[in-house]
């Protein structure tokens, strides 16, 4: 389905502590997307109170969001494979529908 020229895809970010992120880097590749975005150092209010984006100690201690975009074919797995990863560890979960102009970079 395309919009405008646009072909659609699957936005997924995760919010997640530094000692988290190579997992959820691991089931960006495991799932076959093509790159991420990483930004470190997040902060914002949620459910267990307001999390400050500077470094407590080390690189490790602060919140980082990494964002990938998919094809819609890999986002189910995708999907259950970072659910997993926060069942069992802080973090949360956004899943939108996006549109790339260039299909061809998320392969």
């Amino acid at each position: 389905m395309s919009v405008d020229g646009l072909t659609k895809m699957t936005k997924i970010e995760v919010v997640v502590p530094g000692e988290n992120v190579p997992a959820v880097r691991e089931q960006f590749r495991s799932a076959g997307a093509t790159g991420f975005t990483s930004v470190s150092g997040v902060s914002g209010l949620g459910h267990n109170g307001y999390h400050q984006g500077r470094l407590l100690f080390n690189q490790q201690s602060a919140l980082e969001l990494l964002i990938s975009v998919v094809p819609e074919a890999k986002s189910a797995a995708l999907i259950v494979g970072l659910r997993r990863l926060l069942d069992e560890s802080p973090g949360v979960m956004f899943v939108t529908d996006t549109y790339v102009s260039r299909p061809e970079y998320f392969g």
